[in-house]
């Protein structure tokens, strides 16, 4: 028997009702949490965070930027490469395609038994050895190793005390002056708890540049 479209029970009603319920019961309360939590969580927290953080430690919000003269010339938190007899030398970095690129931070992934490794860190001792003739102690194993990061912008103050002869003979300086530069230099663990003593390198060379300004 014909069964009319006006009438309710008719099977594309059911099925329009059925629809309905669904867009009502789970698709819409589902879309509107989505939508709301992107809202929080991609838009309203990250600027409530990055507010904070400018207000409160605007220095580090920034990146640890060293300023000088009214020009950026690094970050304390990105290592640079440094060549020159007249400068401290940083960790080897095993970024490419040059040393600490910030876009390809990682580490040579070279476990401990790896004959290239071993190549890499003799070539790195031997270089180390011939620029300090004046050191017969054992050279500081982050001279010869690179870090995790890649980007690693601090030494030990061991590392730093090795290269105290050549930059004194560089620069014609007393020794004991650069020494003095490095202790000044140093920053203690973190808390005094956390970590190890270290020295940033760049902040150390621009330091070594102002006792000739």
């Amino acid at each position: 028997m014909y069964q009319s479209l006006a009438n309710p029970s008719h099977p594309a009603h059911a099925a329009a009702r059925g629809k309905d319920s669904i867009w009502r019961g789970v698709l819409r309360p589902a879309l509107t949490v989505f939508v709301v939590l992107s809202a929080i969580v991609g838009l309203l927290y990250p600027l409530a965070v990055t507010g904070v953080a400018r207000l409160l430690f605007p220095d580090q919000a920034a990146g640890s930027l060293i300023v000088r003269d009214g020009k950026v010339v690094g970050s304390r938190l990105i290592g640079q490469s440094f060549t020159g007899e007249r400068y401290f030398w940083g960790r080897p970095s095993a970024t490419g395609p040059q040393a600490y690129n910030a876009a390809s931070s990682g580490a040579a992934n070279l476990g401990p038994n790896s004959p290239v490794l071993a190549e890499q860190v003799a070539t790195r001792v031997a270089a180390l050895r011939a620029a300090h003739p004046d050191q017969r102690g054992p050279v500081p194993a982050d001279l010869a190793t690179s870090s995790a990061s890649g980007l690693d912008p601090h030494i030990s103050p061991e590392a730093a005390l090795y290269q105290a002869g050549r930059i004194a003979r560089a620069r014609q300086l007393p020794e004991s002056e650069v020494r003095a530069l490095i202790v000044h230099a140093t920053e203690g663990p973190q808390l005094g708890l956390f970590g190890e003593s270290r020295v940033n390198v760049l902040a150390l060379n621009l330091a070594l540049d102002d006792l000739k300004r």
